[in-house]
């Protein structure tokens, strides 16, 4: 399956950073929403932010969909919130983070 590449920004989060994802990953990736933690749905995904290869999960938010971004990640890629970035996604059924 081809990566599905766009660029974002960056929005901080009250936990974690998150860049909004411009698809719904159940009908480009026609995968269902998993369970990730306790209360929370989505998708598992790796990818490449910037150049650096992470792996991570996609959850809807508010009828849209966020790729978090942790603390580790933001450092590795030497990016901040306000940051605008390339990133380039693809499911994956074991990448959460």
């Amino acid at each position: 399956m081809k990566a599905k590449k766009f660029k974002a920004e960056i929005v901080p989060g009250h936990k974690e950073s998150a860049v909004e994802v411009p698809f719904d990953p159940t009908q480009v990736w026609r995968t269902n929403p998993q369970s990730l933690w306790h209360g929370r749905r989505g998708h598992t995904v790796k990818g490449m932010l910037n150049g650096k290869e992470f792996k991570g999960v996609i959850v809807p938010r508010q009828r849209k969909f966020y790729l978090l971004i942790d603390k580790e990640l933001e450092r590795d890629a030497g990016v901040a919130p306000g940051d605008v970035v390339e990133v380039a996604l693809e499911a994956s059924a074991s990448a959460k983070s």
